[in-house]
């Protein structure tokens, strides 16, 4: 197969760009159906458990994803002036008419309700503000009333008074960029001097989605075209460098079209793919460059040139792409859908880029013109036989050989330091993300996001549901009415089964089974199946009444007292739930005073406040709190945080309350919510991602071991990557750099590309062995061409990423930074430590040939 590709390269260049040519215009042809998708959600797999659950609650509560508009006014009198309030109005009016909101939940002070006692015993529902204000008074009235309502309170309106909010429901999260759009230019035409914000989860993720589109087109050209100076700067020759800028464009453009073509979208791991694949795909190129550029002199024939070039280099080639490739495969063992194809078409991409780098590049070079090698030649190496010596790279790494040959043992010394500051910083790492910190901090969502949390209780949601999901009742009292029913309804073969799926939990068959009890009552034939009907309905309606556990003062109450403690840990800025609701209306029946703001003492009292309720202008409010049948109820967390961090000092706040106070009787607890989701798949993602590296590592070292034919070389080419990794990684977690989903993706990429350079290291430190024989004499011959093309590699590879820093979005910088530092220490590992411990170990590494 090698000699064949060689073969094949050298003799027919022209069907080689013809191949790579079709192969870029078929996949080209595939990118115009890109699309794009930024939802945390999808980080999970469709069938995982909590994101089952988390759409089952959305749909048994009726619950929708939310943008918050906020204006925060910096006047005297705050947010309650008609001015202010009349903006506000006429933006919920204007939101009101979108057709991608659920018009019929939009909360705000406009569409809210006053809950006042008309008489005793008798409330009033009417709307917060049906018209804008006309005078203060009328405003200041507002004010006073909403902090009557503890479900509007700190909510729609913040409790220092300076800011008001309005929640947009949205039929679908992939409809928040557009409508936020809408939003923004709506608040630009208001006649205000208060300031609008736009902000919440489902804004930052399409916001960020919309940003990343722009970023792919901007930021690959942008690498391409920095490799492209470096080449050049390197290789001093415009026709040598375009071979390698084509095997970049090829593999990008062939690599993306697949995956768009396959119909993956582009999440925000694959939008990296081919930032990724630009400086990477070049890494091959540049050591047959390197190579043939060494050797190349005037006149010699180019073909035999390469393709001795090619002979020596495609070992080395082959398995540094093969073992950079298993390191993105590897990602595949993760449980993360958008990692598993980030890692598939990277891997893919690498070997793809070999292959298409032993092709074309052979070919491109067998195609040059004499004059333009000549010329090539002519400005590398000018009148010297070799002007590499004269050249910063060339002057520093022979000295650098030389440093780490006579300094073995402190290199090797200061690695195991290294390594012990490493492993402390490992320990360090916090686990932590957020959709809204992908955004740099003078970002308009960034911006939003810390004013309005800052002034309300909070834009996170995190759902706690409350379950009963008990049978409705004991196998006894299963029994006695089975028969009850039995003669009742004799005859009827529909009455059993339905009361069978009635007392396993489900109450609309038990409804349904008492409307069939009252009619058959109508046409009981005598007064014994009339009683019998009656004594059936009395006991299947006790049964209902005690399944309907939010309707009992003991469940409403342990829920008050767990709200009462969260709010009092400072970990959430408020919570709602059915307690509220119930308290509301439970005063205004009874004085309408403070004192009374509290829970009846009855079940018959919980259900008249809530039938009351749903005399009000927003009934189903009711349902986004418990379900209809009484048996779920949910209390919705408001966070001013939406770090993983914070959610899980919430979730173990709440573990401990209810070790301390157990839950009623047959109740269960379940989390959902956005900010609950997002750290359901950052602990997927670091366990997936620790499995994959450590299989990924076992892999690599024994295909090393393979390839050397020695569990020492093994050994000696897992020192480079190993280091890397532990060094980045330790030094994440001393400088407190959260671990998030760019830095635990690139583990992957510090493997593959350090091993790279200790493939290339070793092996050709062999071979040259081999010739010399001497331990001496051979490390000083690597540190020519071989450091050259090595260090040449790193420094293109790295500073191909440094566009990256210029972008507007968090994870852009991250993998910038953090790519550049990779190539860095992965490299200088590779030409210190590696020497030294050839040199230490010379007896059994590179013994003396006589």
């Amino acid at each position: 197969m090698k000699r064949w590709l060689i073969d094949f390269a050298t003799h027919y260049p022209r069907r080689v760009y013809a191949l790579v040519l079709l192969l870029v215009l078929a996949t080209a042809a595939l990118i115009p159906n890109i699309h794009i998708d930024t939802d945390p959600e999808n980080m999970l797999p469709a069938e995982d458990p909590a994101r089952l659950f988390h759409h089952q609650v959305k749909r048994d509560f009726s619950l929708y994803d939310n943008i918050v508009v906020g204006a925060v006014s910096t006047g005297e009198a705050g947010i309650f002036t008609p001015r202010s309030l009349a903006a506000m109005h006429q933006l919920t009016e204007q939101i009101l008419q979108l057709d991608a909101v659920v018009a019929t939940d939009i909360l705000a002070l406009s569409t809210s309700d006053n809950i006042t006692q008309e008489a005793p015993g008798t409330i009033r529902f009417e709307y917060l503000m049906k018209a804008a204000p006309q005078s203060q008074d009328q405003a200041s009235a507002i004010g006073q009333a909403v902090s009557r309502l503890p479900l509007l309170n700190n909510t729609v309106v913040s409790g220092d008074g300076l800011a008001a909010a309005i929640y947009v429901p949205l039929h679908s999260k992939d409809d928040s960029y557009a409508v936020a759009e809408q939003i923004r230019a709506m608040t630009a035409q208001l006649d205000s001097d208060d300031t609008y914000y736009v902000t919440g989860l489902p804004v930052a993720e399409n916001q960020f989605g919309h940003e990343m589109f722009i970023q792919m087109a901007i930021s690959a050209p942008l690498a391409g075209v920095m490799i492209f100076a470096l080449m050049l700067f390197f290789f001093r020759s415009v026709p040598l460098v375009v071979a390698p800028m084509l095997v970049a464009m090829a593999t990008v453009i062939i690599t993306m079209g697949s995956l768009i073509g396959m119909g993956y979208t582009v999440h925000i791991m694959s939008s990296m793919i081919a930032i990724f694949l630009m400086p990477i795909a070049v890494v091959d190129s540049v050591h047959i460059m390197s190579d043939f550029t060494d050797r190349y002199r005037k006149g010699d024939d180019a073909r035999a040139v390469i393709r001795d070039v090619m002979a020596d280099l495609f070992n080395p080639m082959l398995f540094t792409s093969i073992t950079s490739a298993v390191g993105f495969y590897s990602l595949m063992l993760t449980p993360i859908p958008p990692v598993q194809i980030f890692g598939a078409f990277v891997g893919s991409g690498i070997l793809l880029a070999f292959l298409i780098s032993v092709l074309l590049v052979p070919a491109y070079v067998v195609r040059m013109a004499p004059a333009t090698l000549d010329a090539m030649q002519a400005k590398l190496h000018g009148a010297a036989e070799d002007q590499h010596s004269s050249s910063r790279l060339g002057r520093a790494l022979p000295r650098l050989g030389r440093v780490s040959v006579r300094a073995a043992k402190p290199i090797v010394a200061v690695a195991l330091i290294i390594l012990a500051f490493s492993a402390v910083g490992i320990g360090k790492i916090q686990i932590n993300d957020n959709p809204v910190r992908w955004f740099k901090s003078d970002h308009q969502v960034r911006v939003a996001d810390d004013v309005l949390n800052d002034h309300f209780a909070g834009t996170y949601d995190a759902w706690l549901v409350l379950s009963d999901s008990r049978a409705l009742a004991d196998d006894d009292t299963a029994a006695r009415l089975d028969q009850r029913v039995a003669a009742a309804l004799p005859g009827d073969a529909q009455a059993q089964p339905m009361l069978v799926q009635a007392l396993a939990g489900d109450p609309q068959q038990l409804s349904a089974l008492i409307n069939r009890l009252d009619d058959a009552a109508f046409e009981a034939h005598s007064d014994s199946q009339l009683d019998a009907i009656d004594s059936a309905m009395a006991e299947l309606e006790a049964v209902a009444q005690q399944s309907r556990r939010f309707l009992q003062p003991e469940v409403l109450h342990w829920m008050a007292a767990l709200q009462g403690d969260l709010e009092q840990s400072s970990l959430v800025g408020k919570s709602n739930a059915l307690t509220d609701i119930v308290k509301t209306v439970n005063r205004e029946l009874r004085s309408g005073d403070d004192a009374d703001f509290a829970l009846p003492d009855s079940a018959a009292g919980v259900a008249q406040a809530l039938l009351q309720f749903q005399s009000s202008h927003r009934p189903q409010d009711l349902w986004h709190f418990v379900t209809q049948d009484h048996r779920q109820g949910l209390i919705w967390l408001q966070l001013t945080s939406g770090d993983n961090q914070h959610m899980n000092r919430v979730i173990e706040r709440v573990a401990d309350y209810i070790e301390a106070h157990p839950l009623p009787e047959g109740l269960e607890v379940n989390w959902a919510g956005k900010a609950y989701i997002n750290v359901i798949w950052q602990d997927a993602m670091v366990s997936g991602m620790m499995e994959s590296l450590l299989s990924a590592f076992v892999i690599v070292f024994v295909m090393m071991t393979l390839l050397f034919r020695s569990p020492l070389y093994g050994a000696l080419a897992m020192l480079p990557l190993s280091l890397t990794i532990a060094f980045i990684y330790g030094l994440v977690g001393w400088l407190g750099k959260d671990y998030d989903m760019p830095i635990a993706v690139l583990s992957a990429l510090a493997l593959g590309l350090s091993v790279d350079f200790a493939i290339h290291f070793l092996e050709r430190t062999r071979a040259l062995h081999q010739q010399t024989g001497r331990v001496s004499e051979t490390l000083a011959l690597m540190f020519e061409e071989p450091a050259r093309a090595i260090s040449r590699n790193a420094i293109v590879v790295a500073l191909g990423f440094t566009p990256l820093l210029l972008a507007p979005l968090v994870p852009y910088i991250t993998v910038g930074v953090l790519m550049a530092s990779i190539m860095a220490v992965s490299a200088t590992v590779t030409l210190l430590l590696l020497p030294a411990v050839l040199k230490l170990a010379a007896r059994w590494a590179l013994p003396e040939l006589k």
